[in-house]
């Protein structure tokens, strides 16, 4: 019963911080963690500890999918280069910095045991980072690397992790550990594609939303634990797992599946980020209490060694994002003369498509590379539009905060390692100060470097444009459509009318909320008309709520109109710019 009250009142703590943190303007992970600890200080209350197990095996696949799924392929593609650079080079130079720091601090430690340690405070969170970057409204491509450096570096920190520890009960070579993270990063991309390309396949012969949505739930658990059980990384398995089946569920899935999918793991995920947030601070007490009944070295030193790693992160990140940014700047100064060189190539393969014609073998060879070239195109477009500066470099910096992976994967550390009380506590105080200290005074670094994000008004013209691409499409496949009619029975050419308003209508709505964001307009039609059909949805719903009260109607008669119009009402919710 205990316990039972204890979900129930951290449940509604986590709703009721959620829906107060944007009023407060401070990020509902930080303000998790300050409840957790005082939570922790009051008196006799019930202890509460983070399983490691539970984080790593069960609660991190889960997280990683959730997020991987959310995640646009091409924007990682885009920037995989930065990407990498971020959540591979940086945790090996972050682990190895630390570790050898904290072995020449601690004599009785190790240096496997040291940059194990090290390896643990390595990873930023996948969860705190981006959720204050995209409440504050940072450019695309810092959100962007943001998420895919937090998605891949706690992968890269738990193989360094297992390397390490091994290397305290063994002698391992730097050749071997390289070996063994280079084949854990094949093993697990391959059976991530493997189950993603398995899973989304049977999901596309199922009818039942429901029935997909319980086979996504296995889904994380079906890439870790193989991959897990071959010893490579899980945690890359499900990203890959996760990032597959995001991109492919456009192309392979319903539109009610995927709406269905993308409420469910939303509501999963705030579930267990924000529960494991304020779990972190519950754990102040305990891990303190820990930390000094295994004095091998004081309190106020172990504080001071978890500040002194703080600051060592800071810096090394700092020295890493530069060239991150120098190559990202390099690249965009360079993609007017890569934009020549493709546009060469694609005048060369017209011709050459004009010479063979559409009937050809190879046409569709031709088509292939004239749509690789495109896309190449439109990457070097992206990289001028979203050029980076030092004002992305200080923020990308200061945004890298340590959150639940690190508490859980200190605690995995081997029973019989020296200072393991101690090294647990140092990394407890990283996440702290970093969520805390960081996250809590990330919005003031953005009002300082006075950083601008994404362009409103651009996205919408740019969403007008692309719905004027998809109508016309659509236009055109309505002047030749053909479809099974009675002998004798042709199709009425008011239905093709009606069809080919409700066509446009959206490119022209998006165009007026263009106009209008921008001041260029008032109130136009297509705004008329979305305030008089929710006029008319709210009379509709009321009257269906009378003939409930009556019950006059069967109930599975009045399930599905609500069902339909629930539907409008969310489409017109989306066409209003609601989430």
């Amino acid at each position: 019963m205990e316990y039972a009250l204890l979900i129930i009142a951290g449940i509604i703590v986590l709703v009721a911080t959620a829906a107060f943190s944007k009023k407060l303007g401070v990020a509902t992970p930080i303000l998790l963690v300050v409840i957790g600890i005082g939570y922790s200080l009051v008196p006799g209350a019930p202890h509460i500890g983070l399983n490691p197990e539970l984080v790593l095996e069960v609660l991190l696949p889960l997280l990683l999918y959730a997020a991987a799924v959310q995640v646009p392929l091409m924007d990682f593609r885009r920037n995989l280069r930065g990407i990498t650079m971020l959540s591979v080079v940086l945790v090996v130079v972050s682990a190895v910095v630390v570790g050898f720091i904290l072995y020449a601090l601690l004599p009785q430690l190790d240096l496997a045991a040291a940059i194990a340690l090290g390896a643990v405070v390595s990873p930023t969170d996948a969860v705190a980072a981006t959720a204050v970057a995209k409440r504050l409204g940072l450019p695309a491509r810092d959100v962007t690397l943001l998420e895919g450096e937090s998605l891949v570096n706690d992968a890269t920190a738990l193989v360094l992790l297992k390397s390490a520890i091994a290397a305290t009960a063994t002698s391992v070579s730097l050749w071997s550990v390289a070996g063994d993270f280079v084949r854990s990063v094949v093993v697990a991309v391959v059976v991530g594609l493997i189950i993603g390309f398995v899973t989304v396949w049977v999901r596309s012969k199922f009818s039942d939303p429901i029935l997909e949505t319980v086979v996504t739930f296995v889904v994380p658990f079906l890439a870790f634990i193989p991959t897990e059980a071959l010893g490579a990384s899980g945690a890359l398995s499900v990203v890959v797992a996760g990032l597959y089946a995001g991109h492919q569920s456009a192309r392979r899935l319903s539109a009610l599946s995927r709406m269905s999918e993308r409420v469910n793991w939303r509501v999963i995920a705030f579930i267990i980020e924000n529960g494991v947030f304020l779990m972190m601070g519950a754990e102040l007490t305990s891990l303190v209490r820990e930390s000094v009944q295994h004095a091998e070295i004081g309190l106020g030193a172990t504080i001071a060694m978890g500040l002194l790693v703080v600051a060592v992160l800071l810096v090394v990140r700092a020295l890493v994002v530069m060239p991150v940014l120098y190559s990202i700047r390099r690249a965009a100064g360079r993609a007017d003369d890569s934009r020549e060189r493709l546009s060469s190539m694609q005048d060369r393969i017209r011709s050459i498509r004009d010479r063979l014609g559409d009937g050809h073998r190879a046409s569709a060879r031709v088509r292939r590379a004239e749509h690789t070239i495109a896309r190449r195109d439109a990457d070097m477009i992206d990289l001028q539009k979203n050029n980076v500066g030092w004002r992305d470099g200080a923020v990308l910096t200061w945004a890298g905060m340590r959150g639940v992976v690190t508490l859980a994967a200190a605690q995995s550390l081997p029973a019989n390692t020296p200072y393991r009380a101690q090294l647990v506590l140092i990394a407890f105080i990283v996440a702290i100060v970093t969520l805390l200290a960081q996250g809590g005074t990330l919005p003031w670094v953005i009002r300082l470097t006075k950083i601008r994000g994404t362009d409103a008004a651009a996205d919408l013209r740019e969403l007008a444009s692309l719905l004027d691409e998809i109508a016309d499409a659509a236009e055109e496949a309505l002047n030749g459509a053909s479809i099974d009619l009675p002998e004798g029975v042709e199709i009425d050419q008011a239905v093709t009318e009606r069809l080919r308003r409700e066509i446009n209508a959206l490119a022209e709505s998006a165009w007026e909320q263009a106009a209008v964001h921008e001041g260029e307009a008032p109130v136009g039609p297509h705004a008329q008309y979305r305030m008089l059909l929710r006029v008319t949805i709210d009379a509709e719903r009321e009257a269906l709520l009378e003939a409930r009260s009556k019950g006059v109607y069967p109930s599975r008669v009045l399930n599905r109109a609500e069902s339909l119009l629930d539907q409008e009402e969310a489409r017109l919710d989306q066409g209003a710019g609601r989430d």
